[in-house]
């Protein structure tokens, strides 16, 4: 790299600003300030719906070294506000690499920030917690209290309706592998592209639907899958609505991270942000039932009420909270104890990150299975 850097700094709404240099687009980028402890999985972080309106802190110092490739995106391209990396790549190296990250940002208008210190950066969201922040790069920077102010008057992360700005327009199908064992109707609030492959090694045939589709579109398909994505599950009034009537009608749910919120308030409880979330592929999560501690990959900002083995009732029978954090004791999985209907916090399928919680999918369809044979089975007498 040659010639002078331009300016860049990244502005967070308490007043604390971070001077860097320009990496990737110029100009302006407003979102939440979050940070992520994965040591890999920069695309897939970037292009994944969960972090749409969020400015990704990497707390891995050095990012961009395998470069950018045509396979590894979890949608259509980058979602976040903004991105910011303390040593970025000056050259990519891998054999599927077909572009750099900076290229990728630049091309998909990601305004970044580099060579700030990301560790007192990540420290400070810890104490202050996550926070609506700015990225902003150019040789003509406003002063820096009008900076604070543009971030000041920019939204909220909570009451935020972000899932229907990357839901799907129209519905569309990812066929199963092999012969297809069941038909599985996914909400998409935000679904990330491994899902659908994930269940299609299982025999699934996977329906792809709009955040605002009706029950009447989500009947006559043997499973109901709930999809991660960004936002407030507080104003999913939607997507809610409908769980509550796949539940009524006994169709086999499977939910994962915003999926799992939206399962819990259709149950009745309540939701809430965390200070800083969980964010990052090395994240413990306990399975009460076994004692099992799965290694996770997650990206939530806000968690359903509860406590660790908690039982509850709810409108569709009694109801158990399954798994948490052993870091500070958030619910990571619900299910209802006589009803098939299940779901996690985090990512198993696991782009990037680790393959711990991949047997979920089994679990679902072995759910899907068990609730067709025992229709068949009413059925027959």
């Amino acid at each position: 790299m040659s010639g002078r850097s331009t300016r860049a700094v990244l502005v967070l709404e308490d007043g604390r600003i971070f001077r860097g240099e320009a990496y990737g687009a110029l100009g302006t980028g407003l979102g939440e300030a979050v940070f992520t402890t994965g040591m890999t999985g920069y695309q897939e972080t970037l292009t994944d719906p969960s972090y749409h309106r969020q400015i990704v802190v990497q707390t891995a110092p050095q990012i961009g070294n395998t470069g950018w490739n045509d396979e590894d995106d979890e949608s259509a391209g980058i979602q976040v506000a903004g991105y910011v990396v303390r040593d970025p790549s000056r050259s990519a190296s891998n054999w599927r690499s077909t572009g750099s990250l900076a290229d990728a940002l630049r091309e998909q208008g990601i305004v970044s920030v580099s060579g700030i210190d990301t560790r007192a950066l990540v420290r400070h969201l810890r104490e202050r917690g996550a926070m609506r922040a700015g990225v902003f790069s150019g040789d003509d920077l406003a002063a820096d209290d009008v900076l604070v102010q543009r971030v000041l008057d920019s939204p909220r992360m909570e009451g935020s309706d972000l899932f229907g700005a990357v839901t799907t327009r129209e519905p569309y199908v990812v066929p199963a592998v092999g012969a297809t064992r069941f038909r599985v109707a996914a909400l998409d609030v935000g679904i990330k592209s491994n899902t659908p492959r994930m269940l299609a090694q299982r025999g699934v045939e996977t329906h792809v639907l709009p955040a605002s589709s009706t029950i009447e579109q989500v009947e006559g398909f043997d499973g109901f899958f709930l999809s991660n994505g960004p936002g407030d599950p507080a104003t999913a009034d939607g997507p809610v609505a409908l769980t509550r009537q796949v539940l009524e009608r006994r169709i086999p749910l499977f939910g994962i991270c915003f999926g799992n919120q939206i399962l819990g308030r259709a149950l009745g409880r309540g939701t809430y942000k965390l200070p800083y979330g969980h964010r990052g592929i090395n994240i413990p999560v306990i399975e009460h039932a076994t004692g099992r501690v799965a290694i996770t990959s997650q990206n939530h900002g806000f968690a359903v009420e509860g406590e660790a083995g908690e039982e509850f009732d709810t409108p569709f029978g009694a109801a158990r909270i399954t798994h948490t954090c052993p870091n500070d004791g958030c619910v990571e999985g619900l299910a209802l104890v006589d009803a098939p209907a299940f779901s996690v916090q985090y990512h198993p399928e696991a782009a990037a990150g680790p393959h711990d919680a991949a047997d979920l999918f089994d679990r679902f369809v072995d759910l899907m299975a068990a609730t067709a044979e025992g229709r068949s089975t009413e059925g027959s007498r």
